[in-house]
């Protein structure tokens, strides 16, 4: 089944790459590649329509609070294991 902006895939493509180098290192391609689908469907939902430039910029929000998350958690497990060192 076609949905709308299936067309547009392409833009969506390049977004993904934009975000996987920027994100290199923090992110592996299938988490941009869930943000990226997930800012999309989002975005259609919501505006009825996704362009580029709205899913790029949900998109990278959503992998921002990721690693945002991802380094607070790191931060608890070394704090956490430091005080329970004998």
């Amino acid at each position: 089944m076609a949905h709308q902006g299936d067309g547009d895939l392409p833009r969506y493509t390049a977004i993904g790459e934009r975000l996987v180098e920027e994100f290199e290192g923090v992110h592996g391609a299938d988490t941009v590649d869930r943000c990226v689908s997930a800012a999309r469907h989002g975005a259609e939902e919501v505006t009825g329509s996704a362009p580029a430039e709205l899913v790029e910029r949900i998109a990278r929000r959503h992998l921002e609070v990721l690693a945002t998350v991802a380094a607070e958690k790191r931060r608890r497990t070394r704090r956490s294991s430091l005080d329970n060192a004998p």
